[in-house]
């Protein structure tokens, strides 16, 4: 074999075992993705069952704010909607509203100093707050996961791969304005 053979064929094979590990890092960072929503969604769900008995709790002591437990429960219904559906737009939003459903009723909950010492209620308060930190902690990962994910597939070399193979961004998961507001208790209480 003449030289110039041998150096194409060098190239060549230089050239494929590079595609391939490109590619193989855009599978990794897909699968990535999915692992993290994976286990926001484990998290999501273990609060989707907790939040019934705080409001059944709740129920027995704040007969009289029947508007605010019904708004938990209805973006409970939305959150679990978007998350079936993995919308992280409609997620967000579903999420950024019954967090704040969630902070009105341990807001409420102020004035109802029995409800406050009953262990069930103290229990499930402490039980979806530790929830909340781990999501909100799960979703640092998943946002990062997702942005290595989406930066990888616009830079060049990648970029050639991944259109090649139909790699695609991922949403990150964001919540609203209105989740890093403080929560305007005086207006509660009106």
């Amino acid at each position: 074999m003449e030289i110039g053979t041998m150096v194409f064929l060098a190239i060549v094979v230089f050239v494929v075992i590079y595609v391939v590990m490109l590619y193989n890092g855009l599978v990794n960072l897909k699968h990535a993705v999915t692992k993290h929503l994976a286990n926001i969604d484990v998290l999501l769900k273990q609060r989707h069952d907790e939040l019934p008995k705080l409001v059944e709790t709740c129920k027995q002591y704040m007969q009289f704010e029947q508007d605010t437990l019904e708004k938990v429960i209805l973006a409970r219904q939305q959150v679990a909607s978007a998350q079936a559906s993995h919308d992280m737009r409609a997620l967000g939003e579903a999420e950024t509203g019954l967090r704040a459903n969630l902070g009105n009723l341990f807001a409420l909950a102020e004035n109802y100093p029995e409800l406050k010492a009953d262990s069930s209620f103290q229990a499930l308060q402490s039980r979806i707050s530790s929830l909340e930190n781990a999501i909100a902690d799960r979703r640092e990962t998943y946002n990062e996961a997702v942005n290595n994910n989406n930066v990888r597939i616009e830079q060049f070399p990648d970029v050639i791969v991944a259109r090649l193979f139909n790699f695609k961004a991922f949403d990150l998961l964001k919540f609203r304005e209105e989740e890093l507001r403080d929560v305007d208790i005086k207006s509660l209480f009106s």
